[in-house]
This record gives C-alpha cells, structure tokens and sequence, in this order.
C-alpha cells in the first residue's frame, strides 16, 4: 500500500436554489397511480421491442 498524500476535498455541490419548481399539474400527474402503471407498460412495450428487434 503506498502512502500518498490523503487530503480530503470537499465534494461538489450543486446549485439547485434557481431550479424551477414542478407545477401543481405536474405533482398530480407524478402521484397518479393509474397514470404510471400506464407509463410503466407504455415503456416497458418499447423496451421490449428494441430486443426483439435485436434478435433477428
């Protein structure tokens, strides 16, 4: 093991104070259980069909 110098940096740290937040809309659109079970499939469909494309 060598031994070099170990100094510790302090990590990034991201400026989110001027991030816009999300809308009401969007709030109720991310909480919607029916609305994501439908992405989830939406997605899933899409997924699959890159791989079976993939195996000609």
């Amino acid at each position: 093991m060598s031994t070099m110098d170990q100094t510790h940096t302090p990590d990034p740290v991201a400026d989110l104070s001027k991030a816009p937040l999300p809308t009401e809309s969007t709030l109720r659109k991310r909480r919607s259980l029916p609305l994501q079970t439908i992405r989830f499939a939406v997605f899933n469909v899409r997924i699959m069909r890159m791989v079976l494309k993939g195996h000609h």
